[in-house]
């Protein structure tokens, strides 16, 4: 029954990935036919991003009150309604309306599932559960690609990935008594409480990590977003190789994680979590060198590996730093901070570069992953957790 629930959790996460990345990829087709400009994506994005960020804020309190299962079940759900609405909207505002289940969905989902793999199984399931994140961000774009290639339009991609999702809300129903053994088979567990953020601000270290996941966040979107553009403008390289090896970050923290599975168990959270941030900065320095393509490239495939084990690693270890009955809230504002982080600092580093040039990529980089550095280090101090 464990190995069920299992299948059922990481599929869900695999659900949670594949809505994360179409909206780009049908974006081009989709603007055209509702006769908009194309920088209006930011908006839609920015909705489902406040709606993400909202919810994770508040996912404490409603999965205190309805359970870890049902709450995925009913995040997943609007999910699925908000893709299947988005494939009948044939007017801006309509996409606008159904950007806010969208986004409310996937914060609730993502917290709740986050704090009970934290919870009930070992730190390897993480690692796997947030490599299956990465397969359904790959799968969304690959599905919408064969929709918009055979000529069914961006609403049937929609579709497509909606009714996936529904069949996983039935799934996900259908094991609700899994969730509620599993829980149980936990004597030792002690019931979650809804806290406030005031409260949650208060226990020692929690500002600490919520700036890192902030940091962290910063890091990987923009790391992602600008790497072709930083590549093509200021070290003039051809704009299809750069977007080929920009490609290949996202599929560095996809394999980093299935690897660090293997892994993490041997070193522990806290050693696997520096090792990340080490291997970011290594990564960062190739980057900043005089040096040819090869060394570019392989800083970007280095940012990607290091970026893999720190985001599920401190998620892992928060029960254990914070106590299991504070850690639901607590991963809900983690999660939150770095929605809030992937949100707003990738368009503040674009406000940069207009201004002063896109050679401050490596160099904006490397701030953030030094903050989320320091903070790290300065949560295990004030837990008294050093290793």
């Amino acid at each position: 029954m464990t190995t069920i629930l299992l299948v059922v959790i990481y599929i869900a996460f695999i659900s949670l990935g594949l809505p994360d990345s179409i909206l780009g990829s049908a974006w081009p087709v989709m603007y055209e036919g509702i006769n908009v400009s194309i920088s209006w994506v930011g908006i839609l994005s920015m909705i489902i991003a406040g709606g993400t960020i909202v919810s994770s804020f508040f996912s404490a309190k409603v999965i205190h009150k309805l359970g870890t299962g049902l709450v995925t079940a009913i995040s997943v759900g609007m999910t699925a309604i908000a893709l299947i609405g988005f494939s009948f909207s044939s007017t801006f505002w309509q996409l606008c309306l159904w950007a806010i289940p969208y986004g409310i969905g996937a914060g609730s989902v993502d917290a709740a599932i986050n704090n009970f793999v934290a919870l009930h199984y070992r730190s390897r399931h993480m690692s796997w559960l947030h490599c299956f994140w990465g397969v359904g961000a790959t799968v969304g774009p690959y599905i919408m690609g064969l929709c918009l290639s055979n000529h069914f339009g961006w609403y049937a991609g929609y579709q497509t990935i909606g009714m996936l999702q529904i069949i996983l809300v039935i799934v996900i129903f259908l094991s609700l008594p899994l969730w509620k053994m599993k829980q149980q088979g936990h004597e030792e567990e002690i019931p979650g409480k809804a806290l406030n953020l005031k409260a949650v601000l208060s226990l020692p270290g929690a500002a600490h990590i919520f700036i890192a996941f902030f940091a962290y966040g910063a890091v990987e979107t923009t790391a992602g977003l600008w790497a072709s553009s930083y590549m093509v403008l200021y070290r003039g390289i051809h704009a299809e190789t750069a977007a080929k090896w920009a490609s290949i970050f996202y599929l560095g923290i996809t394999i980093g994680r299935f690897v660090c599975g293997f892994i993490t168990e041997k070193f522990g959270d806290k050693l696997m979590i520096r090792l990340g941030q080490s291997i970011i900065v290594v990564g960062i320095l190739l980057m900043l060198m005089p040096a040819g393509q090869a060394i570019l490239f392989m800083g970007f495939i280095l940012i990607g590996l290091g970026c893999a084990p720190i985001y599920p690693s401190i998620i892992h270890q928060t029960p254990y730093i914070f106590g299991k009955e504070n850690s639901q809230a607590v991963i809900g504002i983690q999660m939150a901070s770095a929605y809030i982080g992937t949100t707003f600092m990738p368009p503040v580093f674009g406000v940069l570069a207009q201004w002063l040039g896109v050679t401050l990529y490596s160099w904006y980089l490397l701030i953030f992953t030094l903050l989320m550095i320091v903070m790290v280090e300065q949560c295990n101090r004030r837990k008294g957790n050093i290793a």
